[in-house]
């Protein structure tokens, strides 16, 4: 037998590696994931709990050195960002997170940052960009954004000499 979903040897297919931080992300908690994925994979594919411990695990490991990483390589000449607010959990108020991209040289688009910050404060923003610049970024030419003034107070003092854009979308939203 050759399965057309499963290598040879595995246990679970890559993409379910990839759909479970998504069900992580989105809130649902990992007790839940057994009953939910039964839906979709039937009753005897379930994963264990030390299988879902040991992959959050892994998870937050890749998220803290995604933190941590070494910016002094990146040439940003434009940094977009954003305050996305998610509601995580009923009983909880919104979590805030503060969201960078950046655009190299070469057009090339990347994640910079992503953390989460206290509504889009001052310092939320400012804790953010001076981790950047202590990992290595360099000041970006411009930075866009909407419209909340803490981003823009917080550029000013991390990174001064960048330009300001206001964001088309929000501008127009």
């Amino acid at each position: 037998f050759s399965s057309a979903i499963l290598p040879a040897w595995a246990r679970k297919s890559p993409q379910m590696s990839e759909v479970l931080p998504l069900l992580y992300l989105h809130g649902l908690s990992t007790s839940d994931f057994g009953p939910a994925l039964e839906q979709f994979l039937g009753s005897g594919a379930g994963l264990s709990a030390t299988t879902i411990t040991r992959l959050t695990a892994q998870w937050q490991d890749e998220a803290r050195a995604f933190a941590a990483r070494d910016l002094s390589d990146s040439d940003y000449v434009y940094l977009w960002v954003d305050g996305i607010h998610l509601k995580v959990r009923l009983d909880q108020e919104k979590l805030c997170l503060l969201v960078m991209l950046g655009v190299r040289a070469d057009g090339r688009k990347e994640l910079v940052a992503i953390t989460d910050g206290y509504r889009e404060s001052t310092e939320s923003w400012a804790d953010l960009l001076r981790d950047c610049k202590r990992r290595g970024m360099t000041a970006p030419v411009l930075a866009v954004g909407d419209g909340a003034l803490g981003f823009w107070k917080a550029v000013r003092e991390v990174f001064p000499k960048t330009k300001e854009q206001r964001c088309w979308f929000h501008k127009q939203a």
